[in-house]
This record gives C-alpha cells, sequence and structure tokens, in this order.
C-alpha cells in the first residue's frame, strides 16, 4: 500500500440500520481509492457513524467523537445524532463537519473537502458486495429509510424522515449478490418492515425481468428463493402479517417475527400512540403458532411510561404470561429530548422503573426456561457463529445476530464459522441450548 494513500478511520455505533448506512460510506471510500484505517494514528481524518436515539446513546457517541478528537484530531460526524440540532457543534466545536443519517453524498463531499480523494480510484478492489461490518456469513438487508408513526417516547421519524422503501429490484438485486458472495442468512431491517411499499403504493417493480409487487408479502417470498435464510425484523402487527405466516411454515422464510409491542395495557399503548388492542393481538399470535408451530417471536416492551400504574404494569405482566414469547427485551422509559411523552403526566420515579424491569425480566426468563426447555432432545439445523476450545458456538432460527440466544455445540470443533450443522439438543437454560452433532 502507496504511503501517499488517505486513509480514513471509522467508527460505527447504534443499530443495524446505522450499520447499514455505515457500510455505504464505507464502500464508497473503498470504490474511490482511500484505504479505512484500524487505528486512530494511522488515519488522516475519522469518520464516526452516531446514534441518538435515546440518552445513553448520545452520551456515547458524544464520547466516541470526544475520543476520536482526542486521538486524531480531524473528524466528520454523521449519523443520527447528527439530525439532533447543534448537539454535536456544542458539545464539539472543533469537527469538521455535521451530517445526519443516510447522508452518503453529504458526508463523501466532506470527506473530499477534507482529505481529497486519490487520482486513479481502485474500482476493481471493491468486491460486488461492497464493504461490510458483518461476518461473511450474515448481513443486513435494509428496505427502507424513515417512519410514517409518531410514536409518543420516538424520534425516529425526526431523526430519520418519513418513511422511503427501496425498489424492490433494488434490494433483490443487492441480496442476490450477497447471496453469491457466501451469505448465509439476511437480516431484513427498516424502521417499520411491514409498511414497505406503502409510499409507493405498492408500487410494481422488476427483478431479473420479472414483476414484484412493492410490499412485504411479495419481498419475503421472492427472498426466500435464495437459499439463504430469511429473518424479518421490526415488523408491525399489521393484517397483512398474517400473509407472511405461510411462508414461514413452508420454510422459505425463518419461523421468526421481531415484532416491538412496547406494552399491554391499552392506555398507556393509548399514551403511546401504538397500536392497542391486546385481546386482538394475542388471537393472532395463537392463529400463527396453530400455522406455524415452531414460529418464535421477538418483542421489546418499555416500562415505566408516564402514568402507568401498578394496574398498567400487572397487566403487561399477565400478557407476557398468556403471550410466552420466544425473546423479549425490556427497557425502562427514558425521556428522550424531543419526544412528546416528556410532556404526559405521571412521571414514574427511576426506583420503581428498575423495580419493574426486574420483574418483568424475571417473569420472561421463567417463560423462556420453559419453552427452551421443551427444545431437548429435538434435531434442528443451526449456523455456526464461533470455534473455541470446548467446541463450536452457534445460532438456530430462533436467535437473531448479537441479541438473542446462541447454541453450544459440545463436539462442534471440526465445524467452519458460516457452515450450517444438524444437532440435537442436549440442555437449555432460560437464553441458550447446548447440543451435539447428529
Amino acid at each position: 500500500m502507496s504511503k501517499h494513500t488517505p486513509q480514513v478511520g471509522f467508527v460505527s455505533l447504534g443499530c443495524p440500520k446505522a450499520s447499514s448506512d455505515a457500510e455505504r460510506i464505507l464502500t464508497q471510500l473503498r470504490a474511490e481509492g482511500y484505504e479505512i484505517s484500524g487505528s486512530y494514528q494511522d488515519a488522516d481524518l475519522v469518520v464516526v457513524n452516531t446514534c441518538g436515539f435515546i440518552d445513553s446513546a448520545v452520551e456515547e457517541s458524544l464520547d466516541a467523537i470526544g475520543e476520536a478528537l482526542a486521538e486524531n484530531g480531524k473528524v466528520i460526524v454523521t449519523g443520527c445524532l447528527g439530525a439532533k440540532g447543534n448537539v454535536v457543534q456544542q458539545a464539539h466545536p472543533s469537527v469538521l463537519a455535521v451530517t445526519g443519517p443516510h447522508a452518503l453524498e453529504e458526508v463523501m463531499g466532506a470527506v473530499h473537502e477534507h482529505l481529497p480523494k486519490p487520482h486513479d480510484p481502485f474500482i476493481d478492489l471493491i468486491p460486488p458486495q461492497g464493504i461490510r461490518l458483518t461476518p461473511d456469513h450474515f448481513a443486513y438487508l435494509k428496505i427502507s429509510e424513515g417512519c410514517n408513526h409518531r410514536c409518543s417516547f420516538c424520534i425516529i421519524p425526526s431523526l430519520r424522515g418519513d418513511l422511503v422503501s427501496r425498489p424492490i429490484g433494488d434490494v433483490m438485486s443487492e441480496a442476490e449478490t450477497l447471496v453469491q458472495s457466501g451469505v448465509k442468512e439476511l437480516l431484513v431491517i427498516s424502521q417499520d418492515t411491514s409498511a414497505y411499499g406503502v409510499d409507493v403504493k405498492y408500487r410494481t417493480g422488476f427483478w431479473n425481468g420479472r414483476p414484484l409487487k412493492t410490499r412485504m408479502t411479495e419481498l419475503a417470498s421472492a427472498l426466500g428463493e435464495l437459499g439463504a435464510w430469511v429473518r424479518l425484523h421490526y415488523v408491525y402487527p399489521y393484517p397483512h402479517v398474517d400473509e407472511v405466516i405461510p411462508l414461514m411454515a413452508e420454510g422459505k422464510i425463518l419461523p421468526y417475527l421481531d415484532i416491538p409491542f412496547q406494552h399491554a395495557s391499552p392506555r398507556i399503548l393509548k399514551a403511546m400512540k401504538r397500536p392497542g388492542d391486546i385481546d386482538n393481538t394475542l388471537a393472532r399470535i395463537r392463529r400463527w403458532r396453530e400455522m406455524c408451530p415452531d414460529l418464535a417471536i421477538r418483542s421489546t416492551f418499555i416500562v415505566g411510561f408516564p402514568g402507568e400504574t401498578d394496574e398498567d404494569f400487572e397487566q403487561l405482566l399477565d400478557f407476557l404470561e398468556e403471550a410466552e414469547l420466544d425473546r423479549v427485551g425490556c427497557f425502562t422509559y427514558s425521556a428522550v429530548e424531543g419526544a412528546a411523552a416528556n410532556a404526559l403526566p405521571g412521571s414514574v420515579p427511576e426506583e420503581v422503573k428498575l423495580e419493574r424491569q426486574a420483574i418483568f425480566m424475571d417473569t420472561q426468563s421463567e417463560i423462556s426456561a420453559a419453552k427452551l426447555a421443551k427444545k431437548i432432545d429435538r434435531r434442528m439445523t443451526v449456523l455456526v457463529e464461533e470455534i473455541d476450545e470446548e467446541g463450536a458456538i452457534a445460532r438456530s432460527y430462533a436467535d437473531a445476530p448479537e441479541i438473542d440466544g446462541l447454541v453450544y455445540i459440545s463436539n462442534g470443533e471440526n465445524l467452519q464459522v458460516g457452515e450450517f450443522a444438524e444437532v440435537v439438543i442436549t440442555d437449555a437454560d432460560a437464553h441458550d441450548l447446548w447440543a451435539k452433532l447428529v
């Protein structure tokens, strides 16, 4: 590598949607001949891709910017925090430039201004699938930007705007290229996956000359033809979600739904500006499981929302026990700057929030342990994540990377990362499974 080749350091924080933005920027940097530096010292400048959703994420992002400034001195900021007014400039006035999320052109413009690009772009160094931050065997597939909902606790629409769906032909071409490059699992992401195509009225697009409607059902079906695991994230429980369950039952896509229910008290859901018919939700979950008994449902919930009473919290626990969800996360309410919910009465004391969170997670832990225990002696296909001295670590269809559980294979030391393996489950706890090769 020539010592004159300009080098860019890159720090990426936040959710998979932010990682997808980062991958596009990294791909463009490499396409234009920039090298990506692994250290502050070797970099000519540093790009920090930030998160700004909750207070702790803002603090982490500001700390990362401060570290990059201290270690390198030349810093360009992008991502969700950049869309929150002058927060970055007030904390770190010496940054070179600040952009919001999904701002590839603006970021590259700032890079060009402060670090002129090489004269001869090394296009041939870029693999067809671009530069990715994930391991070779799985990839995030972003299908849209923004969100049309106005949940009172969320500022995503103010950070990322209203829903903008990617053309279905572009999405499918990217997915096909990823699978051809060796990707075994596609994780479909957006702010609202089930709303895909609403903004373009489900317009018909084309993939390899074949017409496809810009809609979640048609997209999931087409993705299921590529021979990889397909996992749906961030799905609102719209009526047409029912249409993808048969695809899961047929084995075309993974029987896995990530649905952020957020709460179960109709009163709190109304204050959140979320769908509030819990009885209907429970009935649909039962129907889904009748159609696809293996269905794994992951969800997230918020406790301590303004006005949440003991009765509201009990309703949430009752829902949890009746729904028997497979994977659950629970957050205490955070008063995100700019969120409408901050103006609601009935602030819940922090110690009460934490107590409710602990009770919630204890309740879910018992449910999860009972569900996983039923998998003992069952045969499963798993995707290998890591090899260590004790064997192999893998994921099942019910386990998304970095957020769900793991499968520990005692005799899997000869497996390869990114390989599918057939195992029999031998033990379980509240989160993970233990197995041996068939």
